[in-house]
């Protein structure tokens, strides 16, 4: 008796319909710079119309992480294709690069066409926030690997920018302003610990119930989108000397904000400079965590923190917040090493 590739679990024809429904979306995210449609074994972007005298390649790849639980339990797929987007481009946008294009990968034991095009979906709207064309991926079913009604997504983004406005923290010395930009919440790092905090099946009932403090329920919160500062900071570097750009991810203020620094020099945050969001004030509170320990864990409201002249300070939030973004004078850059919470 013969075993086909669909008795082994892989059912081909579920890809290809998976692929006709992904196709919508992604169109939309496609410029003139897109040669070619999807479907080809590579992907072409022309760059051809960039206008610079030494133009340099910058690339970044991530992931959601354990965030993707929360997507199960709620049954919600649209939004986790923004955050693997965010983490990509928030990331290359540090080095005073333009996002170009992005691609995915989607991965999962047991194949659902309208789950993965969902999923695009969110990719796709992640995409045209950061002004970027989807030019491919991957979706793999890999029968066996994963638990029912779970997948994987990642993502690898390009990213262009002229050699000579290269944003790479050297210029940085001390006192100068450290600018915070707001985060939409909890973003997409931690959550780990944060399936700790709040639970992850279906009988963490507090999950699906309205908080007071958060003026939302719970799973709302957790699952919002990370926020994608593309244009933002795009905008702002051409009104603003910019020096350094920290993306708050994994680590939060105690490992990101010093990867912008040259040596010799540390920063001092002030704590009340911004108003905390309730999410990590609750977080602070079930976990019991020193202040070190969760400023060192989650991005705590701040997104991004932007380097520049402390003369320019006032300038720079003035343009974020003109871009829509709300935006702090948070700290300030020192002589020494590390971060000192104040």
């Amino acid at each position: 008796m013969a075993i086909s590739y669909k008795d082994s679990g892989v059912d081909v024809e579920r890809g290809y319909k998976a692929v006709e429904l992904m196709k919508k979306h992604v169109k939309t995210t496609f410029n003139d710079n897109v040669l070619g449609d999807i479907g080809s074994f590579g992907g072409f972007y022309s760059i051809a119309g960039e206008k610079m005298e030494e133009p340099v390649l910058v690339a970044g790849t991530d992931g959601v992480g354990t965030k993707l639980k929360y997507a199960f339990l709620a049954n919600r797929h649209d939004t986790v294709g923004i955050d693997a987007v965010a983490m990509c481009v928030n990331d290359i946008v540090c080095q005073g690069a333009k996002p170009l294009f992005f691609l995915d990968y989607f991965a999962t034991g047991k194949l659902s066409p309208e789950v993965v095009a969902t999923v695009v979906s969110g990719v796709a709207e992640g995409c045209r926030q950061a002004g970027c064309a989807l030019i491919g991926g991957e979706t793999a079913e890999m029968p066996g690997f994963y638990p029912d009604g779970e997948y994987d997504i990642a993502g690898f983004a390009v990213g262009i920018v002229d050699k000579k406005k290269i944003i790479n923290g050297k210029e940085i010395k001390a006192g100068d302003a450290l600018v915070g930009i707001a985060s939409s919440g909890i973003h997409s790092n931690g959550y780990s610990l944060v399936r700790k905090l709040f639970g992850d099946n279906a009988h963490s009932h507090d999950l699906d119930r309205y908080d007071d403090r958060l003026k939302d329920k719970v799973l709302n919160v957790l699952l919002t989108p990370t926020k994608i500062y593309v244009k933002s900071i795009l905008g702002l570097i051409t009104k603003v000397k910019v020096k350094g750009i920290a993306h708050i991810t994994g680590g939060g203020f105690i490992e990101n904000i010093p990867r912008i620094f040259p040596e010799g020099i540390g920063c001092e945050i002030k704590k009340d400079s911004y108003p905390l969001p309730e999410i990590f004030k609750i977080m602070h509170e079930k976990s019991e965590m020193s202040d070190e320990q969760i400023y060192n864990t989650f991005n705590m409201g701040i997104g991004m923190v932007v380097c520049v002249d402390k003369a320019d300070a006032q300038n720079t939030i003035s343009a974020l917040e003109a871009a829509g973004e709300r935006a702090w004078l948070i700290g300030e850059t020192v002589s020494g090493k590390g971060v000192t919470l104040k």
